[in-house]
C-alpha cells in the first residue's frame, strides 16, 4: 500500500523540480568549498552555534535535500513540503544579511540585499508546486466532480 498517491506531473512541474534539485546540491557544496566565506555573511547573530558549523551543517543538508528531490520529488509530495520549510528557516540568514549589511553573493548595496528578499517566497512556492505538494483549487474540485 502506497503512504501518499503519487499524482502525474508536468513537464513545467519536472524542470522545476529538477532544477531545484541540481541548485540544492550547487549550493550544498558551495557551503562546503568555494563558497563557504560567502555563506558565513548570511548567519544570523543569535544563532547558537559558530557561523562555520551553521554554513557546513546547512551545506550537508542542501545535498541532501538536493539528491532527495531529484530522487523522490516526483514521487512523494512531502518532499516539497520539506524543501519548502528549509526554504523558509534559512530565510533570517537572508534577513541577516540585509539588516547588517554584510557584502556576499555580489550583494553590495541595501537595495541588492533587500531586493534579494523577495526571491524567498516565490522560491518556496517553486518547490511546493514542482514536486504536487500545492494544488490548482479549481483544478482540485474539478477532479473531484469527475470522481
Amino acid at each position: 500500500m502506497e503512504l501518499v498517491k503519487q499524482q502525474k506531473l508536468g513537464i513545467g512541474k519536472h524542470i522545476g523540480r529538477i532544477a531545484i534539485g541540481l541548485f540544492f546540491v550547487y549550493a550544498g557544496i558551495a557551503h562546503l568549498t568555494f563558497g563557504r566565506r560567502a555563506f558565513r555573511a548570511q548567519v544570523p547573530k543569535w544563532v547558537p552555534a559558530t557561523k562555520d558549523q551553521v554554513v557546513l551543517w546547512s551545506g550537508y543538508v542542501e545535498i541532501l535535500l538536493g539528491l532527495l528531490v531529484l530522487w523522490q520529488g516526483h514521487r512523494n509530495p512531502r518532499v516539497g513540503w520539506l524543501v519548502g520549510a528549509f526554504l523558509a528557516a534559512v530565510f533570517p540568514g537572508n534577513w541577516a544579511q540585509y539588516k547588517n549589511q554584510r557584502n556576499a553573493f555580489g550583494l553590495t548595496t541595501d537595495k541588492a540585499r533587500f531586493i534579494r528578499l523577495f526571491f524567498q517566497p516565490p522560491l518556496i512556492w517553486l518547490a511546493l508546486w514542482s514536486m504536487g505538494a500545492i494544488h490548482h483549487p479549481e483544478k482540485n474540485k474539478l477532479e473531484q466532480s469527475y470522481k
